[in-house]
């Protein structure tokens, strides 16, 4: 019961904001995943932040190729660019080619929403609800984040698992590890959020990830700078 009780008091030390947690990035240029999916090393995913006077312009590019025998089973590329200025977003759009099947997020702000048109769904959404692309660690404070790939709502449960010393690029690094989950108990097995993702402790970087999803899969962190 103590070790309960201290994690959630810990949990919400470190993540409480006191301003946007964007600004917490302002010195960061890149950030560089190697993907595997059952050990298997399969492709890269690449964060690009850009300073622009107020705004800050984060481009991402993920590609990965399953084969098996030589034989292309699964391919997926996907690129995407969010736009925040003075840490909050004001757009983002996305194009992902999954399998040959196109799928796309484009979301703009109002006054009052997030207004979002994708091939999942098309609509508002509160403007406390975040995207889905993992390296903004106030995901965790999120209700509901958004998907980068479709633009659908996934409401979650976030869990504070404790401080973690994991191996990266050959360091021993500090970590917070936390699972997202899926709230919504009706949605279809394939469609569940169940994912691990570990933060630097020191800076918040985003550093891991890991789920199962026909596999195991896992983004460990190349370079960050």
């Amino acid at each position: 019961m103590f070790k309960k009780v201290f994690l959630t008091i810990f949990f919400f030390i470190i993540i409480t904001p006191s301003y946007p947690h964007v600004l917490h990035y302002k010195n960061l240029q890149r950030l560089e995943f190697d993907l595997y999916r059952n050990n298997k090393f399969i492709g890269t995913h690449i964060f690009l932040f850009i300073k622009k006077d107020e705004n800050l312009i984060v481009n991402s590019k993920i590609n990965f190729i399953i084969k098996k025998l030589g034989v292309t089973l699964y391919k997926y590329e996907a690129e995407g660019t969010e736009v925040y200025n003075n840490g909050n977003l004001i757009s983002f759009n996305s194009k992902t080619n999954q399998n040959k099947k196109t799928k796309y997020v484009n979301i703009e702000v109002n006054s009052d929403a997030f207004i979002i048109d994708g091939s999942s769904y098309k609509g508002e959404a509160p403007l406390n609800y975040i995207i889905g692309t993992w390296w903004n660690h106030e995901i965790v404070n999120a209700k509901a984040q958004i998907s980068a790939v479709s633009g659908r709502i996934i409401e979650q449960k976030v869990v504070f698992l404790g401080k973690e010393t994991i191996e990266i690029n050959g360091d021993n690094l500090k970590t917070l590890h936390f699972n997202f989950s899926s709230t919504d108990k009706k949605l279809a097995k394939g469609k569940k959020l169940n994912t691990d993702i570990w933060y630097d402790e020191e800076n918040l970087n985003w550093v891991k990830a890991r789920f199962k999803k026909t596999g195991i899969w896992e983004y460990r962190l190349r370079l960050s700078k």
